[in-house]
């Protein structure tokens, strides 16, 4: 049978997205966001949503008040649905055992915990957040251990696998759809059901159903995966730094060879995101877990060959700037941990700014997509900068990028945003103070065109010359 209602639990970066593409695409089905968060809700109902993502409004808008709704109402939309999404934050434990590597169910258990209290029909419940290997199995034993007599649940596994700037294309042109459920008779029919919602738009070849264990490993290993080659041609960034080589020549080399393919081979000041340190660190806790310990290292180096990537492009900052940074005015262009994005969780900008103000330089922040409220809120936090007091007499944030590089020493480009490759650097460069430098974070500039403007350009994976031109 397929299912008349869907109610998504969690309206953030995948249960909105998620939600309202399911809604463009099956317009017979009505589908419904839940938060406990009023605000959020009132977000999503506005002209002014909580997040920016290509192309989301306009799907927004199109199914808003027909078959997609927004709601605070949960027990209504969890007691009418046939099929309820779980896609709530699954972050990093900041305590306990566990803490900084094991993900924290709590939101999760919550979840499930409120299905299980108020739904009065059989239900199929979906894990669409990232979660640990077995974790189904968790939802699966609170439901059961609290469900009401003649109530029962079908616990599936659906990963997603969107890419922050271009969720929604993601969400339409799927590689493949995941899809993992018990081996039995009542398990198969509910991964038939759900594959029926996403037939609506997507080729049946390409929804794999498979164990629910394979199906929560799969998201992790992905996410691993990728993090994986960002952070190997970061490492050989820094040997080329050293002995002469171009980065982007080696990445075009590697890349060429059908084997291994050009995808997510661009050195730059490190990743960032919700997803990538957080599986990994995941990842790492389950090794361990298991008393894997070598499998363990090998993942850990992943993240810790990130991190040393965002300090030696800290560091290269000050050393370039005379060694000192204290009163120089900087200009931080990008805030957010990737374009098309307002995302700043991990941002490597996050982590160039607390250096850079430890060291008692003047920042001047722009971004096109990030909010000041969020921008003061991740650089005065406590374990971001140890005296908050100071980031209004220190962080300057502006509306605009020529605001933001006048009478500035530097330039930092954390972030890879068109307009920035769009910007008139000879008006730019005419109100710095000299020398003036370009720190290119991304290598998405022209760095031959701003040379001859006059620009001291460092960037990354490329030897820096003794006549201080690199």
């Amino acid at each position: 049978m397929t299912p008349k209602k869907i109610c998504g639990i969690g309206a953030g970066y995948v249960g909105g997205p998620t939600c309202s593409v399911i809604a463009l695409k099956c317009p017979e089905i009505q589908v419904t966001v839940v938060d406990k968060s009023k605000e959020r809700i009132a977000q999503w109902n506005s002209n002014k949503l909580p997040i920016y993502e290509p192309g989301l409004d306009e799907v927004v808008k199109k199914c808003r008040g027909k078959n997609l709704f927004f709601s605070t109402d949960i027990e209504k939309s969890i007691k009418e649905a046939d099929i309820i999404f779980i896609s709530v934050n699954t972050p990093t434990k900041n305590f306990g055992n566990g803490k900084g590597r094991a993900a924290d169910l709590k939101y999760v258990e919550g979840a499930a915990r409120m299905i299980a209290e108020l739904a009065t029909e059989n239900k199929i419940v979906v894990e669409k957040s990232t979660v640990p290997v077995r974790s189904a199995e968790s939802i699966i034993n609170i439901l059961r251990a609290n469900h009401k007599p003649g109530v029962t649940y079908q616990v599936l596994s659906n990963p997603e696998f969107l890419a922050e700037g271009t969720a929604i294309d993601d969400l339409l042109h799927p590689d493949r759809v995941l899809i993992g459920g018990e081996d039995s008779a009542e398990g198969r029919a509910a991964i038939e059901q759900l594959c029926k919602v996403y037939e609506n738009w997507i080729p049946r070849k390409n929804i794999l159903t498979m164990n629910t264990w394979s199906s929560e490993l799969s998201k992790l290993a992905a996410n691993a995966f990728l993090a994986q080659r960002i952070s190997s041609i970061n490492s050989l960034s820094a040997v080329c730094e050293a002995t002469g080589a171009d980065v982007s020549e080696v990445a075009l080399a590697v890349g060429l060879d059908s084997r291994i393919g050009s995808k997510f081979l661009q050195a730059s000041v490190g990743f960032g995101g919700s997803c990538f340190q957080k599986d990994i660190l995941n990842l790492v806790y389950i090794c361990e877990c298991l008393n894997l310990p070598e499998v363990a290292d090998y993942w850990q180096q992943v993240i810790n060959m990130n991190e040393y990537q965002k300090s030696r492009f800290s560091a290269q900052v000050i050393e370039s700037l005379f060694n000192t940074v204290t009163d120089k005015q900087i200009a931080l262009l990008g805030f957010a941990f990737k374009k098309n994005t307002g995302d700043t969780r991990e941002s490597p900008a996050i982590h160039v700014a607390k250096t850079l103000l430890d060291e008692g330089a003047k920042l001047h922040i722009y971004d096109p997509k990030v909010e000041e409220e969020q921008i003061m809120v991740d650089l005065s936090h406590s374990c971001v900068i140890a005296e908050p007091e100071m980031i209004k007499n220190r962080i300057s944030i502006h509306k605009h990028a020529y605001d933001a590089t006048k009478n500035t020493h530097a330039i930092v480009l954390c972030t890879e945003w068109d307009e920035f490759v769009e910007l008139d650097y000879r008006r730019i460069y005419a109100n710095m103070m000299k020398p003036a430098y370009i720190f290119d974070g991304r290598k998405f500039l022209d760095h031959e065109e701003l040379r001859k403007i006059g620009f001291i350009v460092r960037t990354i994976g490329k030897k820096i010359m003794k006549t201080g031109i690199s």
